[in-house]
């Protein structure tokens, strides 16, 4: 079959690898029908994800049909419309049963998938733990409706649950590229008073605007988000910064835009170490959350995603083969062509629409 895999740090390449078969009996095997490409697949190829290891099938968004279960496998069976969970869960252990699926205790636990072992942006991929990482999508429910289920949407999920957003709360999101649509899109869920988003760039701003996704839009290179955020609270700052964007200098500003006492939720990767400047926000008494994804919900998510109260398939801005996944690659990485997220077919030949 073909994959995508990490040769070494900086290098990607489309190979011919095995097709991947049971090894232990709570294993599944899934025919990938769609999957996509996320921006921490871009710090694995950067040399930014410690943990990834080198010879790997990178990929850990997808969705596909199961064609083999092993025999502990009791939830699903060959044929089932599945997501696939971006983490590996043992659902047992003690970070497991408190739903702290990504620090799952099991040598192949959290985050696995396309990191440490073979992941999804090929034609199959076998997923352990079967009964725990794979979700079975709804009847009405589309594969590009669920294609984001077991990632970013399950990010944005999770930063708005442990974000313990009010009714009324003014929350802001630094950050409009995928993580902080999906995140905009789930705070919604909560009732806030009011969602302001900011972001560098004024196209993912007009793309927030024109879907309704936020109540205030702010670009930082032109206004204030400080004094913006005072001006909107009557002098306090925001009940809740749920920052997604990952900038040089984002992580500064996402304590200094939260009110007293309230609460900051890291969810970016970064590149770079961060500061924590304790004597500046002293007195603060600020709660800072952060961390990898628990994503413990997503039949939830489905749910829904069924319902319609949450669709992410506006995202969804180019559209490829696996063959054509490299020219993907680079328009993804280098932001070309207004791209937001792809969606990768493996099992179709050559791209009908690319846009």
């Amino acid at each position: 079959m073909k994959a995508v895999v990490y040769k070494e740090k900086g290098v990607f390449s489309l190979e011919e690898r095995e097709v991947p078969v049971i090894k232990d009996p709570g294993d599944a095997v899934v025919r990938v029908t769609l999957c996509s490409i996320c921006s921490s697949d871009i710090h694995i190829k950067h040399g930014s994800v410690p943990r990834a290891a080198e010879g790997v099938i990178v990929g850990h968004e997808m969705v596909g049909e199961v064609v083999e279960a092993g025999p502990g496998v009791k939830k699903f069976r060959a044929g089932d419309r599945v997501s696939v969970n971006v983490e590996t869960f043992c659902g047992e252990c003690f970070f497991c049963r408190k739903g702290f699926v990504n620090n799952c205790a099991d040598e192949q636990g959290g985050w696995a998938l396309g990191c440490r072992i073979d992941g999804g942006q090929a034609e199959y991929v076998r997923v352990p733990f079967a009964d725990n990482g794979l979700n079975l999508i709804p009847e009405k429910v589309s594969d590009e409706q669920a294609l984001f289920t077991g990632d970013i949407l399950a990010t944005g999920y999770w930063a708005a649950q442990i974000s313990e957003i009010h009714k009324g709360d003014t929350v802001l999101v630094l950050g409009a590229g995928p993580a902080g649509l999906c995140t905009l899109m789930c705070a919604a869920l909560y009732e806030p008073g009011a969602v302001v988003c900011a972001d560098i760039s004024e196209e993912r701003l007009e793309f927030v605007k024109s879907r309704g996704l936020a109540d205030r839009v702010i670009n930082p290179g032109k206004e204030d988000v400080e004094a913006v955020l005072k001006e909107m609270t009557e002098g306090r700052g925001a009940d809740v910064v749920i920052e997604a964007a990952g900038g040089v200098d984002t992580f500064q500003l996402a304590w200094k835009a939260a009110r007293p006492n309230g609460i900051v939720c890291i969810v970016a990767l970064y590149e770079e170490a961060q500061v924590l400047p304790l004597p500046d926000m002293y007195g603060k008494n600020l709660t800072f959350k952060t961390g990898g994804v628990d994503a413990n919900a997503c039949d939830d998510i489905l749910a829904l995603i069924a319902e319609g109260r949450i669709d992410t398939t506006c995202m969804i801005t180019h559209r490829f083969s696996l063959d054509e996944i490299m020219e993907a690659y680079d328009i993804f990485e280098n932001k070309r062509d207004h791209v937001m997220k792809i969606a990768v077919a493996p099992f179709q030949k050559e791209s009908a629409v690319r846009k």
